[in-house]
């Protein structure tokens, strides 16, 4: 997926996250989907907190977000727990903008859900619970 994203395809919201890593300090790249609510951009920890989350907060937020041929420097900021039960929350339901329902479905079920202790039909309350091992970042262009 990072080569076709990075040949500049359409991929929906799907970018190119770039981060220092914590140990060796060189660039990591990761392929992502941007969550977009309420005119803000999100970065959603579906598989809980992997490389990419622990390599972001070790870089205090600094990384890149690539989307073909462009280059975007971002910083990332950790959202809140119960902030981030709400985007996750949302981001769940949606799944990523501007991808179609059969698409999302699939995904959400096959690659998302087995990670999760949530589900489309779970409580805000299990969802906040959820987002303390689920992290999001809200992207700030710098």
């Amino acid at each position: 997926m990072r080569t076709v994203i990075r040949a500049g395809l359409p991929m929906w919201t799907f970018h190119v996250l770039t981060v220092r890593g914590r140990r060796t300090g060189r660039a990591i790249q990761t392929p992502l989907a941007v969550f977009e609510q309420d005119g803000r951009r999100y970065l959603v920890a579906s598989y809980g907190t992997v490389n990419w989350v622990r390599n972001l907060r070790a870089a205090q937020g600094k990384a890149t977000l690539r989307q073909g041929r462009h280059l975007e420097t971002v910083t990332a900021v950790e959202l809140p727990t119960d902030q981030a039960a709400q985007v996750f929350r949302a981001s769940l339901l949606s799944g990523p903008p501007h991808v179609p329902q059969p698409i999302v479905a699939l995904y959400r079920r096959f690659f998302v859900l087995p990670y999760l202790d949530v589900n489309m039909d779970s409580s805000p309350q299990q969802f906040l619970e959820n987002a303390r091992t689920h992290p999001v970042f809200e992207i700030v262009p710098t």
